[in-house]
């Protein structure tokens, strides 16, 4: 009478507990790298949004005045610092179109990083 064999040797279990581990690790890995990006992103769309609002800020401020520009809110200034950001905005004293550029700084984890909102603003 023959017998058959019909279960799991030592080294597949071996073999498969190391791919599972493999796997796992692998796993445990991307998700640290995606929670890391996923907070440089929150710290980029916040700096982003401060950009906007400042923009949006010097843009009613130009456009509140008669005649247009002549406000006093409408200038350069800053630094502002809030919330772990720093804003500094530039504003052209003349020309009919002025090129205002707000440029924001704020901390990553690989230091100090910084991006720039401009545009023109028809006075």
């Amino acid at each position: 009478m023959k017998r058959s064999r019909s279960g799991v040797t030592l080294i597949e279990v071996v073999i498969a507990a190391v791919l599972l581990g493999v796997g796992i690790v692998a796993l445990a890995g991307g998700s640290a790298l995606l929670t890391r990006m996923i907070g440089g992103g929150k710290v980029e769309t916040r700096a982003a949004q401060a950009a906007a609002r400042r923009m949006e800020a010097l843009r009613l401020a130009a456009y509140s005045s008669a005649p247009r520009c002549t406000g006093t809110e409408f200038a350069s200034g800053g630094p502002v610092i809030g919330g772990n950001i720093t804003e500094s905005w530039v504003v052209p004293t003349s020309g009919r179109v002025r090129r205002v550029r707000v440029t924001v700084s704020y901390l990553t984890v690989h230091g100090i990083r910084s991006a720039a909102l401009e545009t023109g603003i028809e006075c």
